[in-house]
């Protein structure tokens, strides 16, 4: 059986007086009683300087994601301009480089290569008669 504060036992064998006049309303004995959660609760209102806060952070938040969000797009866009930097200079090296072999391919571009390294022509062979 649940007991409710403030609730009063029934007699059963007195029956229930009806009172006429807020006059002739019994006293209820005075105790001390705890403020009931419920009732405090819902009296409660939202408070504008929670929402406000909540408003502001949120405020935050989002303009944070944007930054990230453009800082990370000028990252990539960084580079990307480094990567094209870098490919413009290879093909420059791949080009000279071709230049380079068509040039020193010829005969005599080795034939000169091999005298400014010191190497002469070989002389003329010598025959050896035989016995």
């Amino acid at each position: 059986m649940a007991v409710y504060e403030g609730a009063r036992p029934r007699s059963m064998f007195l029956p229930r007086r009806r009172l006429e006049s807020p006059l002739l309303r019994p006293q209820a004995p005075l105790t001390s009683r705890r403020p009931s959660r419920v009732a405090y609760r819902t009296k409660r209102h939202p408070r504008v300087f929670g929402i406000a806060i909540g408003l502001i952070v949120v405020a935050f938040m989002l303009s944070f994601f944007s930054l990230v969000q453009t800082v990370r797009v000028s990252a990539s866009g960084y580079d990307m301009g480094q990567l094209n930097a870098e490919y413009q200079q290879l093909q420059a090296r791949r080009q000279q480089d071709l230049s380079d072999i068509g040039r020193l391919d010829r005969e005599s571009a080795i034939r000169r290569q091999a005298i400014s390294g010191g190497l002469t022509q070989l002389p003329a062979p010598i025959v050896l008669p035989a016995r």
